[in-house]
């Protein structure tokens, strides 16, 4: 990751977080946009609410878990009043464990959203004084070094969050909003904040969540439906130059198989082909092209059945940020705390899991419809490998290599991590969700259907170009366009074409793709 092009703080409103749920969009805004943050008025009433619970309780000569006693294994151990402070500090120290790569800043940042977010539902007990420095961090653009390893996705993301906690009492690494990599006290001062000293309950509540994972799968969720979409848009170009036919795709068909991600495939795919000359051209009485290979005939299908995938994914994303997820949780209408397994990531990492399969699937779909492009045998009229001077020239032979090759590291991250449980804590967590990993694998899965997308799209328009004087449809004319304007040569002798690729790959990624055709047809669905 570059940390040098970090979003700069308050380029966008700020988000007000209260005892609700953070709304996708929301979070995308904090992460990716630099948005800071704000707590309402009834999130601070809802945090006094519960931390008079805690202290209540810290008084209590009862013991208390996460406020008088140890922690997981440690639990029986009953913890002085004079202690206390020194074990939510030593908590935080001996919990930011990670190890490996920096992770992104936009994920660390969605974590400290959804951190602060069930912070504000009054039912972990801190107090404000700790929420706003969280918050403070956010609207700052102070980002605490996360490594990738160091999360089981039980209880919640641990390590992950202990580094964030980290930063609020002055310790650790984090990157200041410059990108610069800076000791936290330093960056605090700088922006002319202070750190916490923890007191009863903070701590944990601090580490204790599912947030890396949900903040991962709503990132995930909203580039997804992006490439989704964009996928649509590949396979139109690939129908419409490998000579296919539009007419598998209509809504009569599409109905008697009732999905309803396949009828919003099929239906962007009729809408992307309207008016094509290509297709125009091959649509007569005589024509016997009704059994297109799978790739093309199916397109709806596998894309649809990627779409309700998504959609239930982004349910259970939805019932995830409506909830306080900390153990044990403040019970405040009763003024006692109570343990719970909320924490176990097992929903979140099953549809991460269900997505890198999603994924790997639409990327294998392009490949094949990618293949057929350089198959004189099958490409149907266009030069093998769509070359200028076939033998002297390799034309996309080798970008389809680099295809084959990510479809197949795809394959192996659709492999799920949510099976692999691993016991720790002293068999006192005997059973983890491995949610983090999925989600890490996942992020690595969106990146690659982008580049393999961009690949499809690239071949695709250089196999239009080939069909002239045949002219394509209005919508995929537009994405061709969109290439040659953005310095992607048409087709030609052989060139340096790894710089080409990248070139596609920012467009699919920044969404260039769709707003080409959405200007020409309006939005797809």
């Amino acid at each position: 990751m570059d940390h040098s092009t970090a979003p700069t703080p308050h380029a966008l409103p700020p988000i007000a977080v209260g005892t609700g749920p953070v709304a996708p969009h929301e979070l995308v805004s904090v992460a990716r946009g630099g948005a800071g943050v704000e707590l309402t008025e009834q999130a601070r009433t809802a945090i006094a609410g519960a931390r008079a619970v805690v202290e209540a309780l810290a008084a209590s000569p009862t013991p208390a878990y996460g406020v008088s006693t140890g922690f997981g294994a440690l639990a029986t151990r009953h913890i002085p009043a004079a202690m206390r402070t020194e074990l939510q500090r030593s908590l935080v120290r001996s919990h930011a464990a990670g190890s490996g790569p920096e992770v992104e800043r936009e994920v660390v940042r969605a974590l400290m959203l959804l951190r602060l977010s069930t912070l504000a539902t009054g039912r972990t007990g801190v107090r404000e004084q700790t929420a706003q420095l969280l918050a403070d961090l956010l609207t700052h653009g102070i980002t605490p070094v996360v490594h990738e390893y160091g999360s089981l996705g039980c209880s919640g993301d641990l390590a992950p969050l202990a580094h964030c906690a980290l930063a609020l009492i002055g310790e650790g690494t984090v990157r200041d909003a410059s990108g610069a990599l800076v000791p936290a006290d330093a960056a605090l001062a700088a922006a002319g904040l202070a750190p916490v000293e923890l007191a009863e309950k903070e701590g944990l509540a601090l580490i204790n969540g599912t947030d890396g994972m949900l903040g991962m799968l709503v990132l995930a969720a909203a580039d997804l439906r992006r490439l989704l979409r964009t996928a649509d848009v590949a396979a139109a170009m690939s129908v419409e130059g490998l000579l296919g036919t539009d007419r598998v795709f209509a809504a009569e068909l599409q109905a008697l198989r009732p999905h309803p991600g396949q009828a919003a495939s099929a239906a962007n795919l009729v809408a992307l082909l309207a008016d094509s000359g290509v297709v125009a051209s091959h649509r007569g009485p005589d024509c016997n092209r009704v059994q297109d290979a799978y790739s093309l005939r199916c397109s709806p299908q596998v894309h649809g059945a990627a779409r309700d995938t998504l959609a239930h994914a982004e349910s259970v994303a939805a019932r995830e940020l409506a909830s306080a997820v900390d153990n044990p949780v403040v019970v405040v209408e009763e003024g006692r705390l109570e343990s719970n397994g909320n924490f176990h990531g097992a929903p979140v990492a099953y549809v991460l899991d269900f997505l890198a399969i999603a994924a790997a699937d639409v990327a294998s779909i392009s490949e094949r419809r990618t293949d057929r492009f350089l198959d004189k045998s099958r490409n149907h009229g266009l030069p093998p490998f769509l070359a200028h001077d076939p033998g002297v020239d390799s034309g996309h032979m080798i970008a389809q290599y680099t295809q084959a090759a990510i479809v197949a590291e795809l394959k192996r991250l659709a492999a799920p991590a949510s099976v692999d449980s691993i016991p720790s804590s002293a068999m006192q967590e005997d059973h983890v969700s491995m949610g983090w990993s999925a989600a890490r694998k996942l992020r690595r899965s969106v990146d690659g259907l982008t580049r393999v997308l961009a690949v499809e799209i690239l071949t695709a328009a250089r196999a239009l170009d080939l069909r002239a004087p045949l002219t394509p449809s209005p919508a995929t004319g537009a994405v061709v366009r969109l290439l040659r304007e953005a310095g992607i040569e048409g087709p030609g002798p052989d060139r340096y074409l790894a710089p080409e690729i990248e070139v596609a790959v920012g467009l699919v990624a920044r969404g260039a793709v769709l707003d080409a055709v959405d200007d020409v047809i309006g939005e797809l669905g």
